[in-house]
């Protein structure tokens, strides 16, 4: 019979610890990612501002800031839980967890509710301080609140996934260089699709950030470049995926048990 009391315990211990590793550096894993997104609210809406209006009744530095809120949260979310594996693999600490009598599926879960709370936390600061430069109502809070929590959990998913492949810390920053980085750039972030070519338009389809922002932003505006309810599902579809994923990898202890 299985003991939830126990069960409950031994994943918010691990929960507990994987919070506390991200605090504990905060002004790296927090106020670093603020400041970055704030310097681009700061750069792009001086720029443009006032020359380009992407929605109607929408100023540039307006709708600039939805992008700029979830894809740090996304970035964070995914750096959470990919860089934790990875130190504990470089550092060989890995073992005392997995000697723990925690099911992979609590390890699943404290690293998935971890990398979404930081991943919530840097994007809700940069939302605090962007208020204070641009009115930023919220049309539709179900909307934000859905995309966050989705997004944070498919990127802290992919990180998990990430951070059993990698061996080292430079095998992980080919992920956040080469796939992270590039993905939520060319997402929708500084402009809007329909901005672009036809055949750029196209391609932008395939990329699963764009799905995650778009909706996000939807949420403060009641406009979007596609279906807020397709973007969900698309997100939800990812999600899922990764989460099998994830969870196999986990039980069959790859690149974990040596």
């Amino acid at each position: 019979m299985i003991n939830w009391k126990i069960q409950l315990k031994g994943t918010w211990t691990l929960l507990k610890k994987e919070l506390l590793r991200f605090w504990r550096v905060v002004f790296q894993t927090v106020a670093a990612p603020v400041i970055t997104g704030i310097l681009y609210l700061l750069i792009f809406s001086h720029v443009l501002d006032g020359r380009t209006e992407v929605y109607a009744g929408v100023s540039y530095s307006a709708f600039l800031i939805p992008g700029l809120i979830m894809m740090s949260l996304l970035q964070n979310a995914f750096a959470n839980s990919s860089s934790s594996l990875v130190q504990s693999k470089v550092m060989g600490n890995i073992v005392f967890i997995l000697l723990t009598p925690i099911t992979y599926i609590q390890f699943f879960i404290a690293f998935l509710i971890a990398a979404i709370v930081r991943g919530l936390f840097v994007g809700l600061t940069i939302y605090l301080l962007a208020s204070f430069y641009i009115d930023l109502p919220i049309m539709y809070p179900g909307y934000v609140f859905s995309f966050a929590i989705l997004g944070g959990a498919l990127l802290g998913t992919f990180g998990i996934i990430a951070g059993i492949w990698a061996d080292r810390f430079d095998q992980m920053a080919a992920y956040q260089n080469f796939v992270i980085m590039p993905l939520s750039f060319l997402s929708g972030v500084f402009y809007s699709i329909h901005s672009l070519p036809p055949f750029w338009q196209k391609i932008s389809h395939f990329n699963p950030f764009f799905y995650m922002i778009d909706g996000f932003r939807y949420g403060f505006f009641g406009q979007s470049d596609t279906s807020p309810h397709l973007s969900f599902l698309i997100v939800l579809t990812f999600f899922i995926i990764l989460t099998g994923l994830s969870i196999k990898l986990l039980k069959t202890g790859y690149k974990l048990r040596g």
